[in-house]
């Protein structure tokens, strides 16, 4: 097969598991290594269904603080430990990531051994770690301290995943978001680091301990993420050199096959400078780079000008768009998906 590889970051806003896998594979067959479920229902806007874990949580309660990624979007309630509860008393009970990935693997399965998706294709698991998760819905100096005990939780469900589904059909998947690159791209004092390369270290080592416990035989990958909220970014990266220093951070940190690595690639930058860091990037062979240039709203001729600069700097890369498709309206998808095929074919 002839082009570059097709990917997609998760969520896909169809009528059902079943139609997503369907839609997806008769569009790109063998061009797509892995499918997701596309995360319909509660989950087509990430994490917010998961505030239930915080609102319902005895050790926890409402701080009267507000939090939104941008001005643009809805503001939600931050929650804090309540008087006398420690980092202990806080236990995360099911996330709900592993009982959806097992009911969408059945359906996966089905439709594989139907003939409707290609042999060989995986099924891709997304995974949040806690610091995506905790800056939504914790007081900023807390954070850090639940780190853990949520990622604990993670982990719990990453092991279910692992004795239900097949190791040979899976790819594991782990988001890492702008609670991440926001504050990379602020540089400003945090509780994960004092300085950009400390919060950098802190961030990989974290990611890391978690990545590590996804067995070699499981396809490893990391979509990397500036929001996607009202399809804007919490904040605007000035270039590729923060997600560079995090993906050669965790090339370090990671003990095993680092399998895919996805970065996004804001509409209007087709410059010469946002690509550049690039060069830099030190993965194995083996690493699958994916940028996210495909754009629904300047089509084909803006994928091709963005392309044109990224070849130069990054000469060896897959397609796909910067983020999910959950929060787009689901009659753009399937000129979307054309737009990636096009991606895919341009040279």
């Amino acid at each position: 097969m002839t082009g570059r590889n097709v990917y997609l970051v998760g969520s896909v806003p169809l009528g059902s598991v079943a139609e997503v896998f369907e839609t997806v594979s008769a569009a790109f067959g063998s061009r797509i290594r892995q499918i997701p479920d596309g995360e319909v229902g509660e989950r087509s806007d990430w994490i917010t269904h998961l505030e239930t874990l915080f609102r319902d949580n005895p050790a926890l309660e409402p701080s009267g603080e507000m939090f939104a990624v941008h001005g643009g979007m809805k503001q939600r309630q931050r929650y804090r430990l309540r008087a006398g509860k420690t980092p202990r008393d806080v236990v995360f009970g099911n996330l709900g990531y592993a009982d959806h990935a097992l009911k969408s693997y059945a359906e996966f399965k089905r439709l594989r051994d139907a003939g409707k998706i290609a042999a060989g294709t995986r099924f891709q698991v997304d995974l949040v770690p806690a610091h995506s998760v905790l800056w939504l819905f914790i007081v900023e100096k807390e954070q850090v301290l639940l780190d853990d005990v949520y990622n604990a939780a993670v982990a719990r469900e990453l092991k279910t995943i692992l004795e239900a589904i097949p190791h040979n059909d899976l790819a594991i998947q782990f988001d890492i978001a702008s609670a991440v690159f926001a504050r990379l791209e602020r540089g400003e004092p945090s509780l994960y680091g004092r300085t950009k390369a400390e919060m950098t270290e802190a961030f990989a080592a974290i990611v890391a301990k978690l990545a590590n416990r996804v067995p070699p035989d499981v396809k490893l990958q990391f979509h990397f993420c500036y929001g996607d909220a009202n399809h804007k970014h919490a904040i605007e990266p000035t270039d590729t050199g923060d997600m560079v220093a995090v993906a050669n951070a965790l090339a370090g940190k990671v003990t095993r096959t680092i399998d895919l690595i996805h970065m996004p690639v804001p509409r209007d930058r087709n410059d010469d400078a946002y690509f550049a860091p690039l060069r830099g990037l030190k993965l194995k062979p083996e690493t699958e780079l994916v940028l996210g240039l495909v754009h629904y709203t300047d089509g084909v001729e803006g994928m091709r000008r963005r392309m044109d600069t990224a070849t130069k700097h990054a000469p060896s890369f897959s397609v796909g768009t910067e983020c999910g498709f959950g929060r787009r309206d689901p009659a753009t998808i399937p000129e979307l998906l054309r737009l990636h095929l096009a991606a895919a074919d341009y040279r």
